[in-house]
Parts: structure tokens; sequence; C-alpha cells
């Protein structure tokens, strides 16, 4: 699954440490989801969302295959 994590935060000004902050997960986590090597649970998705002002949808891109 393809995102746009990386982009947001940096459209928001905010460090990995921050958004980890915000999200209550580790700086690490953060890494891992931008890089795409983590697939988040639905609950952190949601908070993503809340704290991007968008859907998931605007965050997440779901590829099949």
């Amino acid at each position: 699954m393809k995102n746009t994590i990386k982009e947001t935060r940096l459209k928001y000004n905010l460090t990995q440490d921050e958004l980890a902050e915000q999200l209550n997960v580790s700086r690490q986590t953060i890494i891992s989801l931008e890089k795409g090597r983590y697939n988040p649970s639905i609950t952190l998705a949601f908070k993503l969302s809340r704290i991007f002002k968008c859907t998931i949808e605007d965050i997440f891109l779901y590829e099949e295959g």
C-alpha cells in the first residue's frame, strides 16, 4: 500500500517525532509507515486522517496484487 504520509507531514511542518507524539507511537513507526514497510491499524489510519484533516483515502492508496 502506498501512502502520502511524508509529503503530508512536511506540508504541516511536522517532524517525525512530533507526528509520533501526536499519534502516541514511536518515531520508528512513523519511519516504517513513510517507507511503506508497515500498514497501520484502522485506528491509526483514522488518527492520521484527523491530524491531516483529510480522508484515509487521501493518505493511503490501495493497489491490487
